[in-house]
């Protein structure tokens, strides 16, 4: 689970600390949730999704988590955006749009999937096996998004999408979906522990900018051997403890890992 906690440059951290650590639909300071210093979108992503999501008794009213369209009748989020003290799902999944709260489909959750591994916890525990699966009542017409066979390797260029916060202070959520240039990064380059087989470090190709509060389980992509966007990892939480969203690095799930997973999760409960 994610919370944001008092960090340098962080004012009112306590009370943004005390919606975020309900919310779970935020990112702990220092991960990636929405994109503070992206641009906007420069071109259509059908496949990304946002969950609608809500704290009312940490007053967060207006939250929201990111999502990948992998399947017509299938979107791939965050493990901690389905779970989360006082979380509470809007209970529809909104796809194919470049705005949080108008266009593209919207569909009811007809059910979600949390990793048997994933467990709720702070700091590095906090992103162990942080991915889910959430099934659409029916499907939708537009184009999934491919999982990559495998993370490129450090260096490799990115791309991260998002709805949420542009301000690394606040929740200051963005209504035209964002995007961030990015890059693998090599484990070395997040603190001791954090990126793993599963877990990819990845580093701004911008200054001071990252993803940040909001983000969580949005899509972190890479072109293939074609130029095509596929997907390569799951907004999850900070590489690093008690650094600002803009001071990165950021920590993704990474999804060519768990592609057994997912593809033996749709076919049972399909």
């Amino acid at each position: 689970m994610f919370s944001l906690k008092p960090v340098r440059r962080v004012a009112r951290a306590t009370a943004v600390g005390a919606l975020a650590v309900a919310a779970c639909a935020t990112l702990t300071t220092g991960s990636a949730g929405a994109i503070v210093n992206g641009t906007d979108s420069t071109e259509r992503y059908p496949f990304m999704a946002t969950i609608p999501e809500s704290a009312p008794k940490h007053g967060l009213y207006d939250g929201t988590c990111g999502a990948s369209l992998i399947d017509p009748q299938w979107v791939l989020t965050a493990a901690h955006c389905l779970q989360g003290d006082g979380l509470e799902l809007d209970g529809t999944v909104r796809i194919g749009s470049e705005h949080r709260k108008s266009g593209g489909t919207v569909r009811a959750i007809g059910r979600t999937v949390v990793h048997p591994g994933y467990v709720n916890g702070e700091g590095k525990a906090a992103n162990k096996d942080d991915i889910a699966l959430v099934r659409l009542d029916r499907p939708v017409t537009e184009t999934p998004v491919r999982i990559a066979e495998r993370a490129g390797r450090p260096g490799t260029p990115t791309r991260i999408l998002g709805f949420d916060t542009t301000v690394d202070t606040e929740l200051n959520f963005a209504e035209r979906m964002q995007e961030l240039d990015t890059r693998r990064g090599a484990a070395a380059e997040c603190a001791p522990g954090y990126a793993d087989r599963t877990r990819l470090c990845t580093i701004s190709r911008v200054p001071e900018a990252m993803a940040c509060f909001g983000d969580s389980g949005g899509p972190q992509l890479q072109k293939d051997a074609h130029g095509r966007w596929e997907l390569v990892g799951v907004t999850s939480g900070p590489g690093a403890p008690g650094v600002a969203c803009s001071d990165g690095p950021g920590l993704y799930s990474n999804v060519p890992a768990y592609a057994d997973w997912i593809r033996r999760t749709i076919k049972r409960v399909t």
